[in-house]
């Protein structure tokens, strides 16, 4: 029985040890950057120009501007996913700004040789500094912005989206919160006690009231589909679902594919339609 207890003991040391780890470097498993600086936007982008955020703790983080074409209306603020920097969302903001749509691509802190380290309150604040942007120097009226969120992206934008009403909102691969999506990964752990960073998507969305459009891969291996379609059901005002079916997480389809740029530029139209009638009804 003492050889026993001795392993049950080991074993408990073992456990604590392997929680605690957990605890201080989760934030290294959840995002994972590109910390190296990206080249100009000209290189990547025709057209865009390098702008830099400012955000409410003092950090300068870079970010790409595409503007508009004369006869359209809508800016899309872009938020990203956990990995990568900006010039992996070059191909979506090429694909949007092809259809006269402003864009603004923008790196988290630490992201893309951006200062400081990532983390819940810190991606808001950073998501608040590009809204500011196009607000304050680019000129965008609230009403003719639309977030456009990509997996974490998508709790990023909701977020922001419950302080700044957007236009519209479209959510790519959203999870109805971090513990949520980390349970299906990590199914023995204690998830919801051990994060320190939460974003609580569905219960968010539920005090948007924007249109919202939610993109999800049918085969998405990160974020099971029937976590964004939880996400779709808790939209107030939801305007489009849309399945890319046979499509996992990272596939071009769901990146940058024809039917989620489908969904961004006709609901930017939608926007564009409903604010020329309320101009018109003045």
């Amino acid at each position: 029985m003492t050889g026993l207890l001795r392993v049950l003991a080991t074993l408990a040391v073992v456990a604590a040890l392997l929680l605690a780890l957990l605890w201080i470097f989760q934030r290294h498993l959840i995002y994972l950057p590109s910390t190296e600086p990206v080249g100009s936007a000209a290189d990547s982008l025709p057209g865009a120009r390098d702008v830099v955020l400012r955000t409410s703790d003092g950090l300068s983080l870079g970010a790409w501007f595409v503007p508009a074409d004369p006869d359209r209306d809508v800016a899309v603020l872009v938020a990203n996913g956990n990995a990568g920097d900006r010039s992996g969302r070059a191909p979506l903001a090429r694909a949007l700004a092809g259809h006269g749509l402003a864009v603004l691509l923008f790196d988290y802190r630490g992201y893309g040789g951006n200062p400081g380290r990532p983390s819940e309150t810190g991606l808001a604040r950073d998501a608040r500094a590009a809204y500011d942007f196009l607000v304050d120097e680019a000129g965008w009226a609230p009403e003719r912005i639309l977030f456009y969120g990509e997996s974490l992206g998508a709790a990023v934008a909701t977020a922001l989206a419950t302080e700044h009403p957007p236009a519209g909102l479209v959510l790519r691969s959203p999870f109805v919160d971090l513990a949520s999506v980390g349970r299906v990964h990590l199914p023995y752990l204690p998830v919801g006690t051990l994060l320190r960073d939460h974003y609580p998507l569905a219960t968010q969305l539920a005090e948007v009231d924007a249109p919202v459009a939610v993109v999800y891969g049918s085969r998405d291996s990160v974020v099971p589909a029937e976590q964004s379609l939880a996400v779709a059901g808790s939209a107030p005002r939801l305007w489009r679902l849309v399945e890319v079916s046979g499509a996992d997480h990272n596939d071009r389809s769901l990146v940058h594919g024809a039917q989620l740029v489908e969904a961004v530029v006709d609901l930017a139209r939608q926007i564009e339609r409903d604010t020329r009638g309320q101009t018109a009804g003045q």
